[in-house]
């Protein structure tokens, strides 16, 4: 193995108790919103596209509108995660420390752009990571993406650690083996690995 490409929500990092309020202060904007959010709403669509996450969270709006609400939804995200960061899994920075000596580190998430750079930003990680990919920036499916970070960095042998049906199926189409993190929100049935810990990564690799 030569490196580890990362899931970002449900597998480095919890975001969603710390962006429910930015989102709701944003929706409050909109007299077309029927009802605020939840922590639970949040979770139940962490590792989507944002396009079917508006779907999901406002049927009764036209196309054009969800994605304009959306979007500025994302954008207050982003700015309060940049600022305030979120809850970072037990021992996370400990154990990319230690993984990172041994192997180079990535992020492929479906999150829009800034995102993850908003991760980076509020908790000083970026010097961990090699090199990072997202769907609002290319445009591509996560499996895509994953093949695409593999190329870029002339990966061979690499894993995927996601915690979500999701994050099998582009591992799966990327041709690599998947880390199923146990401890975040999706409920996964096949993998070939499992943690209930990030730091349980240390004893498994």
């Amino acid at each position: 193995m030569d490196s580890i490409i990362f899931d970002l929500d449900g597998t480095l990092w919890d975001s969603t108790s710390s962006v429910i309020g930015a989102w709701n202060k944003t929706l409050d904007e909109y007299e077309e919103i029927k009802n605020r959010l939840t922590v639970d709403d949040m979770k139940g669509v962490m590792g989507l596209v944002i396009t079917d996450i508006a779907k999901i969270f406002f049927p009764y709006l036209e196309e054009a509108k969800r994605f304009e609400i959306i979007k500025d939804c994302c954008k207050s995200e982003c700015d309060y995660l940049e600022k305030h960061g979120a809850v970072l899994y037990d021992k996370l920075e400990q154990t990319l420390h230690e993984l990172s000596k041994k192997y180079s580190l990535f992020i492929v998430s479906n999150c829009q752009c800034g995102y993850i750079e908003s991760f980076f930003k509020a908790h000083k990680l970026d010097k961990y990571f090699t090199d990072y990919e997202n769907v609002g920036r290319t445009g591509l499916s996560k499996g895509e993406n994953i093949r695409l970070i593999m190329k870029r960095n002339h990966l061979t042998k690499s894993v995927y650690v996601g915690d979500t049906e999701g994050d099998l199926k582009a591992a799966r189409y990327a041709g690599i083996p998947f880390i199923y993190a146990r401890y975040g929100f999706g409920q996964v049935k096949e993998y070939d690995y499992v943690i209930d810990s990030f730091h349980e990564l240390l004893r498994m690799i």
